[in-house]
């Protein structure tokens, strides 16, 4: 690409003798009054400028741009780098592999399909605690991951030689988004270009939602879908509107009963009320820079969970400091104080910035909280946490206990191990201290430490019943656990170390033990889970357990030790000292002061560069795993791991016209804020459900499933794991959860398996849609939510709102964003989905111009005809290209074979 610079922006940085080449801002009339955030766009563009994607009139538009307009104006952001995880980095992969191969049909060379950025693989979410609570759990459940991913990771190694710029973090090194902060983010990035080295600000996309983490760093990235992130890795801009940017103060300091959670579940509550969907978040004034980067991080880290783009702090000394403690090298910091100062671009807390909309938190107001039971902004504050609890319960639990004020029904339960105990409604079965969101962050691990050490020396002990885990974002953690004394006290409570990865907070809790679990649903209770994590969905943390919450690592291990979520920490005792003393939370609770201390005394910066320098190396396990060679794959068709998928089947150079919809039924009526883990589970699934069904009749046991996630390099899984979430409920049926649907091609309209009704449908060339509510498609970054309803043959997805990232994967797997008229939806409408739907309107893409509206007609089965106009949301005109291309994919490869 050749850079037309009409700006005369191109220039050099001398850094301590080495010269930089850059896109100076300054010669952009408005550029130094842009928030930090959009002045990264803004040299991202600047340097990008073709004259054809990214043109002159673009940068004069984001220079000037407007805070209090409504966002209309597109550009193409080409990120520097791609961050993905193995659950939906191994279809990436799988999709590359198969453009190499199907490119040739089309007459292009399959070495042409190569990542164009840095690609880096982190392989963190396919380890599950199936052992926990002693020293040995980590080692058994490392080999487990071995035994059920070693046919995934030949694959991924295979790609890791096969494709330049791409490399691979084994697994047991750390969860993505913490090896991202810690090592992978460059923060300015070097690169040579034409000879040169040219220095810019780091970028990325990732396969991730909470990619957003690096926004700690001042590293403008965020979550995609793996189809677009496969675009970038191939060259190909993301597509945007330059977004309203809320600006966000943060005053005061932290108060010594809360902790970085506290923070950042006040600021998911606050931000989504306000409302920030789409648009980006940006922390600014004098407070930023007590703000400790750990705490920036853990913010950041949330974004998806309060719905907004990126949420950034920009860079300063905070900054540096934490550059130099993870070991990045002195030429590297100097590097990142020069160019931003340089770019106007380091925070000046008395610079007065403009924002769209502004928002501000003192954080000595911030009190103890929790979030649950289904959803991460539902805040609870801790005092209030048992009478929300049996308010929340009734919607799980029916049967009443007389005098007892909230449904109870008390079960005996007898262990193996001679263990005896009764269990109730709300007891806490899991207690896991996981996720990136907080084993980031020292002050709540540490603070994890303390509160165990302090409740062990009291003689407290975690319930018998609590499945306790520790999974560490790096190894780091387990260092300075080790060096500050603190391992002990907290494997003396169970909470030993079990693997390094998302393991509970991405479903991969693993089983309870087995008389927990006959007992829970034999006696149908509604137990809990208490995570330190950032996602509680319904169904999504283990399928025994219906209410989940999210909380700090302290008071993961303090419901550890409650055994129960009716319970009152103030007013409660948590048991006895030796001397028979009632011992409270506040008794145990740690001093942040001593917290502090034994931080500062237990990390250094000798510990991340030993950790990190053999990032890339793995282990014995995977160093002695057989390689694949060849710039192809030679597919195996017996893998039920790793299979090719017909995306691009009967392809050809030229795209087929866009087509109205004709005769489509209803595959699924849904409500409000239905989730990605809805839409396509990463969990656990049955043997008596359709992809359960496939995987035995293909040979594998009940034992070696795995989950849906580790099942995502094969399409014959996850189309058949589509809306297959134990707790979805499809308003086509009356009371009935889980992949269930009626099926209109038999008579009376049976119950059956969603994949089933849609193979039926299928047969005989009836074409899907899909009627949702509010914030369809909210949570993670999931690919296959997208490409799973396009393959079960889904044309439409008619809703009230969408999230971003899934309404752009529908349309980059060729499916049609559809909205309701404003202030309308299914039920205003009297939509039942019993009708037949046709839509017309959609032909005007093929002329090159993308309709607002598209005129649906639905025809009910007493002959009753509703008409509304629905509102297209393809909102871009590069949008408008993958779709009439038939997704992004296929765009791309076309691309790709007209340069061969």
């Amino acid at each position: 690409m050749t850079t037309v610079d009409s700006f005369g922006s191109k220039g050099v940085l001398d850094v301590q003798g080495v010269e930089y080449e850059i896109f100076r801002l300054n010669k952009v009339e408005g550029a130094q009054k842009l928030p930090y955030s959009l002045k990264v766009l803004l040299e991202n563009l600047l340097r990008t400028e073709d004259g054809a994607n990214v043109t002159a009139d673009q940068i004069k538009a984001l220079a000037a741009w407007d805070p209090n307009a409504q966002p209309d104006t597109e550009i193409q952001f080409t990120p520097a780098r791609v961050i993905m995880q193995d659950f939906t980095g191994v279809p990436c992969v799988v999709d590359l592999a198969t453009m190499r191969e199907d490119i040739q049909g089309l007459g292009g060379d399959p070495e042409r399909v190569n990542p164009l950025s840095p690609a880096e693989l982190v392989i963190d979410h396919s380890v599950q605690i199936d052992f926990f609570g002693n020293d040995a759990a980590i080692e058994r459940n490392m080999e487990i991951e071995y035994e059920r991913n070693g046919e995934r990771y030949k694959f991924l190694r295979w790609g890791q030689t096969a494709f330049d710029d791409f490399k691979v973090v084994p697994p047991g090194m750390g969860i993505v988004h913490q090896v991202n902060i810690e090592n992978l983010a460059r923060t300015v990035m070097t690169r040579e270009v034409d000879g040169v080295l040219r220095a810019y600000p780091d970028s990325c996309v990732g396969t991730d939602s909470h990619t957003t983490m690096v926004n700690g760093l001042g590293v403008l990235g965020w979550g995609v879908g793996g189809i677009e992130a496969e675009a970038a890795m191939l060259g190909q801009p993301v597509s945007m509107l330059i977004p309203r940017v809320v600006g966000f103060k943060l005053t005061g300091s932290i108060p010594s009963g809360a902790t970085a959670t506290d923070v950042v579940l006040t600021i998911t509550e606050m931000l989504r009320q306000h409302g920030v969907v789409g648009k980006f978040v940006e922390f600014y004034g004098e407070g930023v820079g007590s703000v400790p980067l750990a705490n920036r991080a853990t913010i950041g880290n949330m974004s998806p969970e309060f719905g907004s783009t990126v949420a950034i702090f920009p860079i300063d000394e905070v900054t540096l400091d934490y550059l130099r403690l993870t070991g990045r090298s002195e030429e590297q910091v100097a590097l990142v104080e020069a160019y931003t100062k340089e770019q106007g671009m380091w925070h000046d807390p008395s610079s007065e910035v403009a924002y769209s909309e502004y928002l501000e938190l003192d954080l000595s107001t911030v009190v103890p909280s929790i979030s649950g039971p289904k959803r991460p902004q539902d805040r609870i504050e801790l005092t209030d946490a048992k009478d929300q609890f049996r308010k929340d319960l009734h919607n799980y639990a029916t049967q009443d206990e007389a005098g007892k004020g909230r449904p109870s029904k008390l079960v005996d339960v007898v262990m193996a191990d001679g263990r005896q105990f009764q269990l109730d409604h709300g007891a806490v079965s899991i207690a896991s201290i996981t996720s990136c969101t907080n084993t980031s962050n020292p002050s709540v691990m540490m603070a994890a430490g303390v509160l165990a050490r302090n409740a062990v020396a009291k003689g407290l002990k975690s319930k018998p019943w609590v499945k306790t885990s520790v999974a560490p974002g790096s190894r780091v953690v387990t260092d300075y656990y080790e060096k500050s004394g603190l391992r002990e006290s907290l494997n003396d409570l169970g909470f030993n170390v079990v693997g390094y990865g998302c393991t509970t907070c991405i479903g991969n809790s693993g089983p309870l033990e087995s008389e927990i679990s006959e007992a829970i649903q034999e006696n149908d209770l509604a137990v809990t889970a208490v995570l330190s994590g950032n996602r509680n969905f319904e169904g999504r943390i283990n399928p025994d357990v219906k209410m989940n919450y999210l909380a700090s690592p302290p008071l993961v291990v303090a419901y550890a030790l409650a055994g129960t979520m009716d319970f009152d920490f103030k007013n409660e005792a948590l048991g006895q000292d030796t001397a028979g003393n009632d011992v409270f939370l506040q008794d145990i609770w740690p001093d942040p002061t001593e917290v502090q201390k034994i931080i500062d005394a237990s990390i250094d910066t000798e510990m991340f560069i030993s950790q990190y320098a053999t990032i890339f190396d793995g282990d014995e396990r995977w160093q002695s795993l057989e390689t694949p060679s060849g710039s192809t794959f030679e597919w195996d068709e017996k893998s039920t791991y790793v299979r090719k998928p017909p995306y691009f089947e009967g392809m050809t150079m030229q795209p087929d016209p866009v087509s109205d919809i004709s005769g489509a039924r209803v595959l699924l009526k849904l409500g409000d804020s239905v989730t990605t883990d809805h839409i396509s589970p990463a969990g656990s699934f049955t043997a008596d459900t359709p992809a359960g069904r496939y995987l035995l009749e293909h040979g594998v046991q009940r034992k070696d499933f795995n989950s849906y996630g580790s099942r995502r390099g094969n399409h014959e899984v996850m189309i058949r794991g589509t809306f297959a979430n134990i707790r979805i409920k499809n308003q086509l049926l009356d009371g009935v959860e889980g992949g269930f649907t009626r099926d209109f091609t038999q008579e009376g309209a049976p119950q059956a398996y969603v994949y089933d009704a849609a193979q039926n449908y299928a047969k005989q060339g009836i074409p899907l849609v899909v009627l949702a509510g509010k914030e369809y498609g909210s949570g993670s970054s999931r690919d296959w939510a997208a490409k799973g309803t396009a393959l079960l043959g889904v044309k439409a997805v008619i809703t009230e709102s969408f999230e971003r990232i899934h309404r752009s994967n529908l349309i980059g797997m060729g499916v049609l964003p559809l909205q309701f008229p404003e202030g309308e939806n299914a039920d205003s409408l009297g939509l039942t989905g019993t009708e037949t739907f046709d839509i017309s309107g959609i032909t005007a893409l093929n002329e090159g111009t993308t309709p607002k509206t598209v005129k649906v007609t639905a025809t009910g089965e007493d002959g009753k005809v509703t008409e509304f106009d629905a509102v297209v949301r393809i909102d871009t005109p590069g949008e408008a290209e993958y779709y009439r291309n038939g997704g992004i994919l296929q765009y791309v490869l076309r691309q790709i074979a007209a340069k061969s």
